[in-house]
C-alpha cells in the first residue's frame, strides 16, 4: 500500500459536487442533527473529494455546511483513486461504519454522564428519546441477589417498584450518582442497585 500525503484545504460549499448516484439518502431529521453538531462542535469531519471537486464522502455535511451558510468547509482531495474506486469508496464509507457495536454498559455510563451534568448535549449524540430511554431502562437489570448456596436468599429482601415514564429519568440519575458514592453500606450486599438504593434513602432521611 503506498503512503498517500494528506492536505487539508477549504473550499466553498457551492463549489463541491455531489455524487450523483449516491445510494445514502439523508433525511431533514438527519441534516437537522448534523447542523446542531456542527453548531456545536464545529465542522470537524473534512469533506473528501476526487481532486475535481466531486463528493465522494460528507454529503450529508455538506447539505447541513450550505443550510447554515457556512462560508468554507475542509476538504481532503483522493485524487488518487480510479473510478471504479471512488464508487467502491462511498459504498465502503457509508457501509462500514454500520457495522460497528457498541459496548452497551460503556455507552449508558457515557449517555447517563452527559444526562447529568450537560443533558443539553445529550440531543446532539443522535440517539432517539425512545432508544435512551430503553437504555436508561436497562441500567436497573441486574440480578436481584447474588449467589448463594442452596437458594437461599436469606437475609436478602426483594423489593419491586413500579415509577411512571416521567419519573424514571430522576430515579435513573439519583441510582446512578450513588453508585459512583464510594461510602459505605452495612451489610454485604454484592447488589449495586440495592446499595445506592440505600445510599438515597439514608440521604433523605438524615435531612
Amino acid at each position: 500500500m503506498n503512503e498517500i500525503e494528506i492536505t487539508i484545504k477549504h473550499c466553498k460549499p457551492a463549489e463541491l459536487i455531489p455524487y450523483a448516484h449516491n445510494a445514502r439518502r439523508h433525511s431533514g431529521e438527519q441534516i437537522a442533527q448534523l447542523m446542531d453538531s456542527i453548531a456545536e462542535f464545529g465542522f470537524t469531519n473534512p469533506v473528501l473529494t476526487d481532486g475535481g471537486r466531486g463528493v465522494i464522502a460528507g454529503h450529508g455535511r455538506l447539505i447541513a455546511a450550505q443550510r447554515l451558510g457556512l462560508e468554507t468547509v475542509p476538504v481532503i482531495e483522493l485524487a488518487h483513486l480510479s473510478e471504479n474506486q471512488k464508487r467502491a469508496y462511498i459504498l465502503a464509507d457509508n457501509r462500514l461504519a454500520e457495522l460497528a457495536g457498541w459496548d452497551d454498559d460503556l455507552l449508558r455510563e457515557e449517555l447517563l454522564h452527559l444526562r447529568q451534568d450537560d443533558p443539553d448535549l445529550l440531543g446532539l449524540v443522535g440517539f432517539a428519546q425512545a432508544e435512551l430511554d430503553a437504555l436508561f431502562a436497562n441500567d436497573v437489570s441486574e440480578a436481584a441477589f447474588p449467589d448463594l448456596p442452596d437458594g437461599d436468599k436469606s437475609p436478602f429482601q426483594q423489593m419491586t417498584f413500579i415509577v411512571h415514564e416521567a419519573q424514571a429519568p430522576t430515579v435513573h440519575d439519583a441510582l446512578a450518582r450513588a453508585k459512583r458514592d464510594q461510602t459505605e453500606a452495612p451489610g454485604e450486599n454484592k447488589n449495586s442497585n440495592g446499595n445506592a438504593l440505600y445510599r438515597i434513602c439514608a440521604a433523605y432521611l438524615a435531612r
